[in-house]
């Protein structure tokens, strides 16, 4: 009892060695446990494995013995019916087949690489072989004898055996093909007025004609019964689509020849409207969707060259237009609602690119940026011509090529750089009638009437492709209606200034008045001198000549800017011619004083009228003329700036010529 008393622990030290000691010792225990049970779980996991692999080989061989089997089987009982026949499986045989040809392939697939699999193969193989020959060759009859139970059981068992894309391969080969061939014939499209549509009319009676039992079977048809339909199948798309394509690149490849534009366009325009009516036979938007995705597609569409199309009508459009816009300026042809040949061209070219023969969906948003071009390349043109010095030529004498400029900056072109090439040499100065530039103007001014029409012209074009933000088109067709406008300042401006001067050209004769009445013994005036009816000609002429073509708001302005800048002018003119008059009586009558001779203004042999108080009654007579000849112009003499101080001033005159009368 001592003894086993002095054996136990004494102390707290003792405790906590001998604790830890055992909880590694049980610690250990468990691990060794766990890796047991691990290795154990892993041996059985092993063997499931292999188990599993052993049943799906078993799996194969009972498949291929049962498959053979089937076959035996059938080959025992129909071999005279065969012999007589066709090596062909039926309809129902294939299907039992292909389900169990199926599950074979299934457990081939997860036995892939175990070495008794390599020993079947062989026996897969010349199963598969029999079968893709059935299949063909029974979907054939069913399509030859307009079978639709043999068409439904083969679509059924190419679908069990996940072989669908082969079947349709198969249709557009052996169904498709031909037909294709027998209709696709260059010479024929050639030689035929209306060859490429007859074509393509025959190539849409393929579907309806030759397909509707396919259609019928696999529901891509209105009529087909949704219970007897075999999913997964759309010939449309996958068997006569790329037979039609393929056709059409090997026995027509000048369809896609962009060489002439005109043709290419009508071609497009034609195959374009085969597509859609293609699309309409489809049975469904899916089978739409179907079709605008595949391959052969994209495939027909990019073969229209549309950038080397564009860039062909792009030259077209651009050397007719650079060549009106040159220094000789020649008049627009007679039924054109233009005056000038290059306002003319400029409208015709934007109307030619959103016209229906040559316009072409896909290309709106280069079109619409040539429109731009077009308009902005006018606004230069019109810019340079308000630049040039006005002629005194006719308008038939400036289309003669006085000089030789060089070309306006194209279309195409931007600010071109001097390369230095050959000695510099100084540019003649091209100039422009008053003609020119008033057509100018009335056609700025119609340009500009005739862009909402534009507008109604390009609508239609942007909704075929549904564009719908017009509000950004038409205030792109507002800014170039701003440039327009921006430009007549200007060259109003210059028409009024050369009409002034041509019109104080003549009124400055006044400066002659004085030298037709002293001392010359002439009779005292009563009419106006004509060089009032010179000076207002070209007036009358710009009312009468161009009222037709010119707004008379803007006739009006032009009208009351002349006269009031050659009417400021005569004023002065006038005013001088009197200040001189009354000079030289003045200088007479101190003469007279000093000599004490005849009086300074000698009156006529019966005592009339002196010679100082005829040239002021002459300039009154013509004022007052021109006062009324502007009545006749439809304005008001009050409207003209300086007018009114002018009929003051020789009012005044007259009424002292008339005063000085005995």
């Amino acid at each position: 009892m001592e003894k086993s008393r002095m054996n136990l622990p004494k102390g707290p030290d003792t405790l906590c060695f001998d604790k830890d000691e055992f909880m590694k010792s049980l610690r250990s225990s468990v691990s060794e446990g766990i890796r047991a049970v691990d290795e154990r779980m892993s041996k059985q996991e092993d063997i499931r494995k292999k188990k599993m692999c052993v049943l799906r080989l078993i799996q194969v061989i009972r498949s291929v013995e049962k498959i053979e089997k089937i076959l035996n089987s059938q080959s025992s009982k129909e071999t005279s019916a065969l012999e007589a026949s066709s090596p062909l499986l039926t309809g129902q045989i294939l299907e039992r087949i292909a389900t169990e040809f199926n599950q074979l392939q299934f457990h081939a697939v997860q036995s892939k690489g175990m070495p008794l699999l390599d020993k079947v193969r062989p026996r897969i193989a010349g199963i598969t072989a029999m079968l893709q020959q059935s299949l063909e060759g029974l979907l054939l009859e069913g399509l030859q004898t307009s079978d639709v139970d043999i068409i439904r059981h083969c679509l059924r068992t190419y679908a069990t055996i996940d072989k669908t894309r082969d079947a349709e391969a198969l249709v557009g080969q052996v169904l498709v093909k031909p037909y294709i061939d027998e209709v696709i014939i260059e010479q024929f499209v050639e030689s035929h007025p209306n060859g490429l549509q007859v074509m393509y009319n025959k190539l849409l009676e393929f579907v309806p004609h030759h397909c509707r039992l396919l259609r019928e079977v696999t529901g891509g048809a209105i009529s087909s019964e949704k219970g007897n339909t075999v999913p997964g199948y759309d010939f449309l798309v996958n068997s006569v689509w790329p037979q039609i394509v393929q056709g059409l690149e090997e026995k027509l490849p000048s369809l896609f020849n962009p060489g002439n534009p005109d043709a290419f366009h009508e071609k497009y325009t034609i195959s374009m409207d085969f597509v859609r009516r293609l699309e309409r036979q489809c049975g469904s938007q899916a089978s739409v969707k179907r079709l605008r995705a595949h391959p052969a597609y994209h495939s027909f569409n990019k073969k229209w060259n549309l950038p080397v199309y564009f860039q062909i009508r792009f030259r077209e459009i651009a050397g007719s237009l650079e060549a009106a816009l040159t220094d000789v300026l020649e008049d627009a042809p007679a039924e054109s609602p233009y005056c000038l040949l290059a306002s003319h061209r400029t409208w015709s070219s934007l109307r030619r690119c959103w016209s229906d023969e040559m316009f072409l969906p896909l290309l709106v948003h280069r079109l619409w940026r040539l429109t731009l071009q077009i308009l902005a390349r006018y606004s230069v043109f019109v810019n340079e011509l308000s630049l040039r010095p006005i002629s005194n030529e006719s308008p038939k004498e400036i289309k003669k090529p006085l000089v030789t400029g060089s070309k306006e900056p194209s279309i195409t072109q931007g600010n071109t750089e001097d390369q230095g090439s050959g000695p510099s040499e100084t540019k003649p100065v091209v100039s422009i009638s008053r003609t020119q530039l008033v057509y100018v103007v009335a056609d700025l001014d119609k340009l500009q009437e005739q862009l909402p029409e534009l507008l109604e012209i390009i609508k239609p074009k942007l909704e075929m492709i549904g564009f719908k933000n017009f509000s950004s088109i038409s205030a792109a067709l507002e800014d170039s209606q701003s440039s327009f406008s921006a430009c007549v300042p200007s060259l109003s401006s210059k028409i009024i200034q050369d009409l002034s001067d041509s019109c104080f050209g003549f009124l400055k004769s006044a400066l002659e008045v004085p030298r037709l009445y002293r001392r010359t013994n002439k009779e005292v005036p009563t009419t106006a001198s004509s060089y009032v009816d010179s000076a207002l000609k070209p007036l009358f002429q710009l009312q009468s000549g161009h009222k037709d073509k010119l707004k008379q708001a803007i006739i009006q302005q032009w009208l009351e800017g002349t006269l009031s800048e050659s009417t400021h002018k005569y004023y002065e003119t006038v005013s001088d011619v009197l200040n001189s008059v009354k000079k030289m009586e003045e200088s007479l009558k101190r003469l007279k004083q000093a000599r004490k001779t005849t009086p300074a203004n000698p009156v006529g042999p019966s005592g009339g009228m002196s010679d100082d108080d005829k040239i002021r009654l002459q300039l009154a007579l013509d004022v007052e003329y021109l006062g009324e000849q502007i009545q006749k112009l439809g304005l008001q003499a009050s409207d003209i700036k300086s007018f009114s101080a002018l009929a003051e001033l020789v009012a005044a005159a007259k009424d002292q010529a008339t005063a000085e009368q005995p």
